[in-house]
C-alpha cells in the first residue's frame, strides 16, 4: 500500500510538526500495514491519497496521529 499526505503550505504549523507527523504516522501505518510507503509533503492544499488500501481506516489513523504530532510539536516549540 502507498499513502500520500499533503499539507497546505499556508497552514501555520510549529517547527517540526510535519516531521513529527511523518515519523509517527509511518510507525503507526507500518504496525498495521507492513511494507506501506508513506509520503508527507507541503502542497497547495490538504489531501490524503491511498493506493490499494482501506481509506476509512487510514483516514482515522491519520486523524489520531495528527493530533499526537501537533501535541508533540507544540510541546517542543520555544515559548
Amino acid at each position: 500500500m502507498k499513502v500520500e499526505v499533503t499539507i497546505a503550505k499556508e497552514k501555520k504549523l510549529p517547527n517540526g510538526a510535519v516531521e513529527a507527523l511523518q515519523k509517527e504516522f509511518d510507525c503507526r501505518l507500518e504496525s498495521r500495514f507492513p511494507n506501506c510507503q508513506l509520503t508527507v509533503r507541503r502542497e497547495g492544499s490538504d489531501g490524503l491519497t491511498i493506493f490499494s488500501g482501506d481509506r476509512n481506516e487510514v483516514s482515522e489513523l491519520l486523524q489520531e496521529t495528527w493530533k499526537c504530532a501537533l501535541l508533540l510539536a507544540f510541546a517542543h516549540a520555544p515559548i
